[in-house]
């Protein structure tokens, strides 16, 4: 074991996955979580706007990359490899549900460093991902733990999910009094499974809410018992938000029922295939057309054979926006009953145009550099969409469509051991706005969650790799 420094900084990063800003600001309301209610007393509770998609994995790249997911290779939970560049026949795709899990570490650039490659020491549990970690700094792996999180997936059982959440929490708050490194980064995932099943305001949720209260309040007991808690920064976040949903609208049945051959999870075996379906959350997905092409079309490439699908789509009350890249730097924005626009990145800068509408509810914005874009969506149905619309869109591994859902509506009808009674993954603010609870005052307002890594950075006195899309609120 490293020899401690108690003077040194840490830093230790809690995901309550999935918790929503409204309802964990109630349940603190109400008493029902007074660790954190002791945090934001001392430092603050602010909401924030995650990545899209909104979507475990995709939006762990902002907390321990300080990067959008789309342009380092996450443009989904799933995705098709057109290039046929990283993955294998016959699939030619990615599903990081499963086994591919095991490549997501790979498929991310390697030019951008993790939070756990840049610190001195590190200690990483339920991360989606890992790059970095040693084995030994890895809570919860083994045969053993993957066999008990798959029998709980795959039957859809909510209390083992708890179960779990509350074994990984014991052994990584042990484990962190005891190595005290100077980073640790904790993943729980009860409230994203709670909320699926049970819907974002049930009293399940709050059980696993309170498993993060308590895990706060035990980093912060030891921390204060060993005198450590005075250098450690301690933030709690979410990585998407969470609302209900009434209606299954199953995509890659859709474009079958139409007479397109599809190939979508779990079968993305065959041949002859011309469209592929990716959806993510499940309230958000990839559509790639024309997919025996290596090179990748952009819609004006493809529009004069693929409108009757767009329109399909639109047509449809389960769609909200759709999402047409006209190339890296330009993306139009279809929405059935308020009209078309363009999002384009001209110079640097982000605009949003007008055209026979205005989908998005902003009105013309011009030449915005991020933080204006952020400030001027933020109230908005759709805060952030302009970056994250933007870097979606040109991302190399994105749809050629990409469809965001209607509230109430998500995209897969089958193959989720867990019934969605809640989705996520779109670009509503439901999902997209998240709580960060920080332990000491912010020196400027955060407005992302990619804010977290360079504050992370600064905060331990690491320089800065020289692309992060987030700013320190340090």
């Amino acid at each position: 074991m490293a020899p401690r420094d108690l003077k040194n900084p840490s830093v230790v990063i809690l995901v309550a996955d999935g918790a929503r800003p409204d309802v964990l600001a109630a349940a603190i309301d109400t008493g029902a979580l007074p660790t954190l209610a002791r945090l934001r007393s001392e430092g603050g509770l602010h909401t924030v706007s995650s990545v899209f998609p909104s979507v475990t994995g995709p939006a762990y790249t902002p907390f321990l990359m300080g990067r959008h997911p789309g342009p380092i290779g996450l443009a989904g939970i799933r995705w098709f490899d057109r290039a046929r560049a990283r993955t294998r026949w016959p699939s030619w795709s990615r599903s990081y549900v499963g086994i591919d899990m095991l490549e997501l570490d790979r498929d991310l650039d390697p030019a951008a460093p993790t939070l756990f490659e840049l610190a001195s020491s590190r200690l990483g549990a339920l991360s989606v991902i890992e790059r970095g970690l040693q084995r030994h700094e890895i809570v919860a792996r083994g045969a053993a733990f993957t066999a008990r999180a798959a029998l709980a997936h795959f039957r859809g059982n909510v209390e083992g999910w708890l179960d779990i959440d509350r074994r990984v929490a014991g052994t990584f708050t042990r484990r962190l009094a005891a190595e005290r490194p100077q980073f640790g980064f904790c993943a729980l995932t009860g409230i994203d499974k709670t909320s699926h099943s049970a819907g974002h305001a049930a009293p399940v949720v709050l059980d696993a809410m309170k498993i993060v209260d308590q895990t706060a309040a035990t980093i912060r007991a030891d921390a204060e018992r060993d005198g450590s808690w005075d250098a450690m920064h301690m933030w709690i976040v979410s990585d998407h938000g969470h609302s209900p949903v009434h209606t299954h609208d199953d995509l890659a049945d859709l474009l079958r029922a139409h007479g397109v051959s599809v190939r979508t999870h779990p079968w993305t075996v065959g041949i002859g295939q011309r469209a592929a379906v990716m959806v993510s959350g499940n309230s958000m997905a990839h559509l790639y057309l024309d997919i025996d092409k290596l090179a990748r079309p952009w819609w004006s490439a493809l529009s004069s054979e693929w409108e009757w699908l767009a329109e399909l789509l639109l047509a449809r009350d389960s769609t909200d926006l759709l999402l047409l890249p006209l190339n890296e730097s330009a993306c139009e924005v279809r929405s059935r009953t308020r009209g078309t626009a363009h999002v384009s990145t001209a110079s640097g800068h982000l605009s949003y145009r007008p055209l026979t509408g205005d989908p998005l509810g902003l009105g013309e914005l011009n030449a915005l550099d991020p933080d204006a874009a952020h400030d001027a969506t933020a109230a908005s149905d759709y805060p952030d969409a302009l970056v994250q619309i933007a870097l979606l869109a040109g991302s190399a591994r994105a749809g050629d469509l990409i469809v965001s859902a209607a509230r109430g509506w998500d995209f897969r009808a089958k193959w989720e051991p867990i019934p969605h009674r809640s989705a996520h993954g779109a670009l509503h603010r439901e999902h997209m706005a998240v709580p960060l609870l920080i332990n000491r005052p912010a020196a400027r307002r955060p407005r992302r969650t990619v804010d977290l890594f360079p504050s992370a950075l600064e905060a331990l006195g690491i320089a800065a790799p020289p692309l992060c899309d987030g700013r320190s609120w340090r």
